[in-house]
């Protein structure tokens, strides 16, 4: 019974790191930038990889063993990627193991070798011979588990497919360096945001009530203030004009990412939720390098 319990542990495991990938797909798609993967190609890359999660899940708790050995070459890959990253100075960065608010450490590091290690000895724990209802109950963990896995990837399918029309356009915001508060100094503008405890990075986003993109991008702006390590506060050009000039503000919609220093670490000018991701994204690869240099 010991070798049943393993896998669907094991498999567990596989499945959590994907539903987690799926809860919050943009986020985790961005993170793989810690890795050097190209922004045109982070997409087809986080749908593989919660595709072969999910099969070798399936394939690890029906006992297949060369499922289990194919798991454990995945963890180990992932355990010298991260293991590289931290070589390339990116502790703290957002690595995406197991949703967004994973970050690249030594402790991920071992995690994953110590997974790749329990993987590759699923196939050499003994398999009890099982009774009917047992493998009954079996066969119903593992339907429970794919069930998750498949309603988690419907949700995260549905709301892709929702904001497939804000996502057009150039990959990145246009960052000028005169345009916005300049980088790397801090403003009042933080003490505008609402935070809370886990609170990350804070996001203002400037808006005009005649601008038709800004309607548009409403949907996506209300998606990103539902991520826990993410404030968020819209700022209206006809409610904060003397903000707007304070700030140099070239237009709108126009987005600012700061840390909870109330630091500029991002800012730009953007026209669709691929855009102003990007200037998140940017956010949390500078302040991971802040962090990184502040430790020298």
């Amino acid at each position: 019974m010991a070798g049943e319990v393993l896998r669907l542990a094991l498999a567990g495991v596989l499945i959590a790191s994907a539903v987690a990938k799926l809860a919050s797909p943009a986020s985790s798609a961005a993170a793989l930038d810690t890795f050097g993967i190209p922004p045109g190609a982070r997409r087809a890359v986080w749908t593989a990889l919660v595709a072969l999660e999910l099969a070798l899940a399936v394939g690890v708790a029906t006992g297949l063993d060369a499922a289990a050995y194919a798991a454990a070459l995945l963890m180990g890959g992932f355990g010298a990627a991260l293991l590289l990253a931290l070589r390339r100075g990116m502790a703290g960065a957002p690595c995406a193991c197991f949703g967004s608010r994973s970050k690249v450490s030594r402790l991920s590091v071992a995690r994953n070798m110590l997974l790749a290690c329990a993987f590759a000895a699923v196939p050499l724990v003994p398999v009890g011979h099982l009774s009917t209802d047992q493998w009954l109950g079996l066969g119903l963990g593992i339907s429970l588990l794919l069930i998750a896995g498949l309603v988690a990837a419907v949700l995260a399918l549905a709301r892709e497919v929702g904001m497939l029309r804000l996502r057009l356009g150039p990959a990145a915001a246009l960052e000028i360096e005169h345009e916005g508060p300049p980088l790397g100094q801090p403003t009042g503008l933080i003490e505008r945001i609402e935070t809370a405890p886990r609170t990350e990075l804070a996001l203002a986003v400037f808006s005009s009530e005649g601008c038709h993109i800004c309607r548009s991008l409403e949907p996506a702006v209300s998606s990103l203030a539902r991520e826990p390590f993410l404030a968020v506060a819209t700022f209206s050009e006809q409610a904060e004009p003397g903000l707007w000039s304070e700030l140099g503000i070239p237009g709108s919609p126009y987005g600012i990412a700061l840390g909870l220093d109330g630091a500029v670490l991002a800012k730009g000018t953007f026209n669709s939720l691929a855009q102003l991701e990007s200037i998140l994204a940017t956010a949390e690869q500078r302040r991971a390098r802040s962090a990184e240099a502040a430790h020298a």
